[in-house]
């Protein structure tokens, strides 16, 4: 089962999110400059819902803001669609289907046989398999079948998210900005600028070493700006502004960290493919998920 930490971290990231109302199309934990891929794997879950019975009953795993369900609504308007996540707050589901929050995968709140499809992207793998493998046997109906798009250790996602976990400790750590400047700030007052300015110099360094859409940058620059707009609110409220932004860079270094560990899980295929053969549910397809480049991003596997 995820970790305290992990559910702390993914908690805050789709809480966030579910403040800017239904779900986007923004890339989740994909880079931006990605958001091509999402066709192929859309064509992935096509696929899979273009084999379900007229009127199936579907859920999906780890859902977040529920794009797998809007992908599977938009090609089959007649499917039933339910999904979980263990996050307690999540951004509005698509119309036309049901999220529910706070429900751990190895826990499922659903009765024996419910389900014609059980599904998850890049969420099965956070769980302890053997035990999600369990849960989605029990609430699967009799021939129904199983789709998990799962992260690879030596794909584009895990590289593109160390490379952000190196830039958030330079700025958190190496740098330590958050704290030079709330050090600086208990001056008072005539703190306010010295803070600013030592938030400033570690921005620019973080634009020099790693670019301006890097963390290195985005997290000094923030705190530079909470200092020169605070002035009228005083120091005190500068001081929690800039632990909201330390706070959000830790979770985000909470995620990356779940994000390897899923990674290994589901590099260990054989497990996964033992916990659902347990069940006579066996390994029907492999299609790897490839960027434009072709790299192989995620593999989409079938079971059932």
């Amino acid at each position: 089962m995820a970790t305290t930490e992990s559910q702390d971290a993914w908690g805050d990231f789709w809480a966030l999110n579910s403040k800017g109302g239904p779900a986007s199309d923004s890339g989740g934990c994909l880079p931006q400059r990605w958001a091509a891929i999402e066709q192929a794997q859309q064509a992935a879950w096509h696929g899979f819902a273009s084999e379900l019975p007229e009127g199936a009953q579907l859920l999906d795993l780890a859902t977040g803001d529920g794009r797998v369900l809007r992908w599977m609504l938009a090609k089959r308007s007649d499917l039933q669609l339910i999904g979980i996540d263990l996050a307690p707050q999540l951004p509005m589901p698509p119309a036309g289907t049901e999220t529910r929050g706070g429900i751990p995968m190895e826990e499922l709140p659903f009765e024996d046989g419910r389900f014609h499809a059980v599904t998850s992207q890049f969420g099965f793998e956070y769980g302890d398999v053997t035990k999600v493998a369990d849960e989605i046997a029990r609430v699967l109906a009799p021939g129904g079948k199983v789709g998990l798009m799962v992260h690879r250790g030596d794909g584009p996602i895990l590289e593109h998210n160390r490379t952000r976990r190196n830039e958030l400790l330079w700025a958190l750590k190496e740098k330590a900005v958050a704290r030079k400047v709330k050090s600086a700030l208990k001056g008072g007052a005539a703190g306010i600028d010295r803070a600013a300015k030592i938030a400033g110099k570690v921005a620019e360094q973080g634009a020099q070493k790693y670019g301006q859409q890097s963390p290195a940058w985005e997290i000094p620059e923030a705190i530079r700006r909470s200092c020169l707009m605070g002035r009228q609110a005083g120091v005190g409220s500068i001081t929690e502004t800039i632990g909201i932004i330390e706070g959000h860079a830790k979770n985000e270094l909470g995620r990356i960290k779940s994000l390897a560990g899923a990674c290994k899980t589901a590099d260990a295929r054989g497990v996964i493919t033992a916990a659902f053969a347990a069940h006579d549910l066996p390994l029907r397809e492999t299609l790897p998920i490839r960027e434009p480049t072709g790299r192989e991003l995620a593999d989409f596997i079938t079971f059932g």
